[in-house]
């Protein structure tokens, strides 16, 4: 405390007393010699203090003139406009650099993801969660996205998404469409896949379809089973029923068959896919402005001509089957469907008219409709036909249409082939062949004969 004490006493005598009269207190206390005077500052201190000096003259100087104001104010703003540019232009460039990182980080994104496949059947894409406990326990292939699928199938995801994508107008189909006369009058509209699409299609067919369970009555595009197969558990009845269902392929729409591949496994990001590829909207042929586009005239259905169509529609009709069998049964009858055209038979004929009743009831609550116009009831006094082919006694031939193939035959050997191509049959040869290995097939008692007489038609030329 002494110390501090001493301390700013000798401050506040520096700071008070002059140069003079410190050096007078201090002769008298000893500490500086009598006749001494106070001795001069070093020359390079005193240079150092002129120049400090001056300087401070300079500040001072210049502090002191007169200053505009509004000139001031305008130069203060030009400062801090300049300075903002310059931080708005580095925001700029970093905001630049940041979507541009965002933008190039989705564009990979999407293309090794699959996003949006068109309007109204994107819903669900997000959803990539397989059941594989179910797709295992069917032996089906596990995919859980896009680019699984096209992996599997051994194309690239870009292709993949391009014959799936749904577009209501698109100059460029995946389709050829044309009409094919059909046995009972009209014309049939097939939609020919085209190569790439066809290929898909396969392997949805070979990979999935064809492991799915198929309903004992269904004959219809089974492997192992016919129109044979189909005709030959009504042979010999009392009576035999058939029905058509109407617009059999073009009442199985987009939703439906994604539903179908969801039930067996597969989730609604991969279920669209599939369903996508396996389906197709009607299409007019319009010309807009000198541009061709070739317009959705309604929802996605199942064209006829794909080759998964009638897998799908055997996987989709099983509760359909399942129903119908046990109808018949219940009757005492026995049931059959190849594709759309349903076969009952029985030996009693009063109780066609119930069963008719309960099985358009069963048919329109499943989602399809009878074809009235080719409903048939057959007893056993007339000619019974099962798909093409007569069941009175045996599956065979009808008889006109195996009497006009004998007749041909016969007159081709004995006038030429051509005198019998009265439809213009660009390889009548083949097709006639054709009809006779479909009579001996159908038929086996009849296939020496009719293979002889082939011969000796062909013989002939």
């Amino acid at each position: 405390m002494a110390i501090d004490h001493k301390a700013a006493l000798y401050r506040r005598l520096v700071r008070e007393a002059s140069d003079a009269a410190a050096i007078e207190r201090m002769r008298v206390n000893g500490f500086w010699p009598w006749g001494q005077g106070i001795p001069r500052d070093p020359p390079d201190e005193l240079k150092e203090r002129a120049q400090i000096e001056a300087e401070i003259a300079k500040i001072q100087a210049q502090s002191t003139k007169s200053v505009d104001p509004d000139k001031a104010l305008a130069q203060e703003r030009k400062r801090r406009w300049e300075e903002s540019k310059k931080r708005r232009a580095a925001k700029r460039l970093e905001r630049a650099a940041r979507l541009k990182k965002r933008r190039d980080d989705f564009l990979r994104y999407r293309k090794a993801n699959v996003l949006h496949l068109g309007v109204g059947v994107s819903a669900g894409l997000q959803d990539t969660r397989p059941d594989t406990g179910e797709l295992t326990r069917r032996g089906l292939p596990s995919v859980a996205t896009g680019a699984d699928l096209a992996m599997m199938m051994g194309v690239a995801l870009g292709s993949l998404r391009w014959l799936c994508f749904h577009r209501r107008g698109a100059a460029l189909v995946h389709y050829h469409r044309f009409g094919i006369p059909k046995k009972s009058g009209g014309t049939r509209s097939i939609s020919a896949p085209k190569p790439r699409l066809a290929n898909a299609q396969r392997w949805v067919l070979q990979n999935i379809l064809e492991r799915l369970d198929t309903a004992p009555p269904a004959h219809g595009f089974v492997r192992h089973r016919s129109i044979l197969t189909n005709a030959t558990p009504h042979a010999r009845r009392a009576v035999v029923m058939n029905f058509d269902l109407k617009d059999f392929f073009p009442s199985i729409t987009f939703r439906r068959v994604k539903g179908l591949f969801r039930k067996i496994g597969y989730n609604e990001h991969v279920a669209t896919m599939l369903a996508l590829l396996c389906t197709e909207p009607p299409r007019a042929r319009v010309e807009v402005d000198g541009r061709v586009i070739y317009l959705a005239l309604g929802d996605r259905v199942l064209p006829q001509g794909a080759c998964t169509s009638p897998a799908i529609t055997n996987a989709l009709c099983k509760r359909l089957d399942a129903r119908l069998l046990a109808l018949a049964s219940r009757h005492g009858f026995t049931y059959t469907r190849y594709a759309d055209d349903l076969t009952f038979s029985g030996n009693d004929g009063a109780l066609v008219g119930r069963l008719r009743r309960s099985v358009v009831s069963v048919v329109n609550s499943e989602g399809f409709t009878e074809n009235t116009a080719k409903t048939r009831v057959m007893r056993q006094g007339s000619r019974q036909e099962v798909t093409g082919l007569t069941v009175n006694d045996r599956p065979t031939m009808p008889r006109d249409e195996f009497r006009q193939l004998r007749a041909m035959l016969h007159n081709a050997a004995k006038h030429g082939l051509e005198s019998q191509n009265r439809t213009q049959h660009p390889a009548f040869a083949q097709h006639l062949a054709g009809r006779v290995e479909f009579a001996c097939w159908a038929d086996p008692t009849r296939a020496e004969k009719l293979r002889s007489a082939l011969a000796a038609a062909l013989a002939r030329g």
